[in-house]
């Protein structure tokens, strides 16, 4: 029997070490060290890969914070420029009075003053953002606000631990990958902007659910992301059509039952006692103009012409449909059964893309997926070095606007370019994710032999509905481990026989 010493080592020694793998995070590891050498124990002191994982994001998170200081000391109660000049723009405090939380009025049962009568936002957002209201002291409006965002940042950071280690642990043999999630500078950048970040834990906890063949689990938890933001929804679609070739019906249906269940359970009493209230976030929604960063509004600036709303409405539907219909194709003719990990980045990717709107926080929708799909370090940067050039873009742009003839911070055409970055960066990891997908030899989470190791049920299992001769018949290429034997796909890393 191995004793307790020998059996740490072994579990050790199956952890994938980025920087053995990744020229960029052997590059990066030098910043603290150098490589992880033979001799080193991961997990021999109190802080595992996971646990290391979470801190960093955690440090991130506060760095952030920090971020945000100019606005929270006085730029978001001195005038609108200021907050866009230094890059530190926040919902949080503005919507606290705007949305009649300063005033004690209750999310979508209280009518508001002004044009938006009731909160726009879904029925478990706007319970997070009553909870911090509850949670936030008397005095001043100013200090209020102040005290607010804080309560806020605070169950935030909540989420980003959650997120942080849900993704470490999704894929069980590479927790590191979770340092994409916790180092990515977009997230420190966004993570307080908004309250997306609820919605994205409980995504990522629903993906760790799913992992461990936990699907009534992962169905539960995707309907309360559901009641918190829309996309999350859209993974059943990958679901949908990995266990359609998998031949995995039950599964699917459990989940979807529960998913459906747990967002009733949120939605009902607020559907029944407060519908107009209720049904804001929709009406909203589909009323909203074309709005920052998407690719609609550099045509509607390049042209001068307006679009009608339902017009952009019906066009971004269809095309969400054909395109999610396009991943579902891929899926059934693939070589190999795509992972799920890749075809929830996909999906979530395609809705944003086509979107009439890309607020600047969307990003951390895809953080995590993104983590998941294609864990390479050169790739996720550059992806992430567009979206912080966005970044910067939308709140310089801003900034001129609302400067009048100084005309200071960026002009429209300047803003343009930061739009098209930052849709080019996230076609890019895309066009990388489906070519992983059409060459699993290329995906670097399979260079093992693994199948899928965020499947779940999916994992290892056989394809019972294929079409086309690719997946009918898929080549006997072999990925190279880091030893260097080739490998079977789908043999849960059994080396194949030459």
């Amino acid at each position: 029997m191995p004793s307790a010493e020998d059996t740490s080592v072994h579990q050790e020694q199956s952890v994938v070490r980025p920087t053995r793998q990744d020229e960029v995070a052997a590059a990066g590891s030098e910043l603290i060290g150098g490589q992880s050498g033979r001799w080193s124990r991961l997990g021999s002191t109190a802080l595992t890969p996971v646990g290391a994982v979470a801190l960093v994001a955690l440090g991130m998170f506060a760095l952030g914070m920090v971020q945000k200081l100019p606005c929270y000391n006085w730029a978001w109660f001195k005038g609108a420029g200021s907050q866009y000049t230094h890059a530190c723009y926040s919902d949080i405090p503005h919507l606290y009075s705007g949305r009649g939380f300063s005033e004690g009025l209750l999310p979508y049962f209280d009518r508001l003053p002004g044009d938006m009568q009731y909160l726009e936002y879904p029925v478990l957002t706007g319970v997070f953002m009553q909870i911090a209201s509850w949670l936030t002291p008397g005095g001043s409006i100013q200090h209020q606000e102040q005290a607010y965002w804080l309560v806020n940042a605070g169950m935030l950071m909540i989420c980003t631990a959650i997120i942080a280690v849900c993704v470490a642990r999704t894929h069980r043999r590479r927790p590191w990958d979770g340092l994409l999630v916790a180092l990515a500078p977009a997230f420190a950048l966004t993570a307080t902007i908004n309250w997306d970040l609820l919605a994205v834990a409980l995504t990522a906890a629903a993906m760790l659910m799913w992992s461990r063949s936990r699907t009534l689990a992962f169905g539960i938890l995707i309907g309360l992301a559901t009641a918190a933001k829309l996309y999350p929804v859209l993974l059943l679609g990958p679901a949908f059509v990995l266990c359609w070739r998998a031949g995995k019906w039950r599964e699917f249906w459990v989940a979807t039952l529960g998913a459906a269940g747990s967002w009733l359970v949120v939605n009902l009493p607020v559907m029944v006692f407060a519908p107009e209230g209720w049904k804001k976030f929709y009406t909203f929604s589909e009323e909203r103009s074309i709005d920052f960063g998407s690719f609609w509004l550099i045509i509607t600036q390049r042209t001068g012409a307006s679009i009608e709303v339902s017009t952009v409405n019906t066009v971004s539907t269809l095309a969400t449909v054909a395109l999610c219909a396009a991943i579902g194709g891929l899926t059934l003719t693939a070589p190999r059964r795509p992972r799920f990990a890749q075809l929830a980045f996909l999906v979530v990717a395609v809705f944003i893309l086509v979107n009439k709107v890309y607020s600047p926080q969307y990003v951390l929708w895809l953080i995590p997926l993104a983590a998941l799909a294609r864990p390479r370090w050169r790739d996720f940067l550059i992806w992430q070095a567009c979206e912080v050039m966005y970044f910067l873009g939308i709140w310089l742009y801003l900034a001129y606007t609302t400067s009048g003839d100084k005309h200071q911070g960026l002009p429209t055409e300047g803003y343009q370019l930061a739009i098209a970055l930052h849709l080019l960066g996230t076609l890019y990891l895309c066009a990388i994710v489906v070519r992983d997908i059409l060459m699993p030899e290329r995906d670097g989470v399979r260079r093992d032999g693994s199948d899928d190791p965020s499947g779940g049920v999916l994992d290892g299992a056989d394809d019972v509905f294929v079409l086309g001769y690719a997946a009918a018949h898929p080549p006997r290429h072999a990925a190279l481990t880091v030893a260097g034997p080739r490998v079977e796909w789908g043999t849960r890393g059994a080396p194949a026989a030459d």
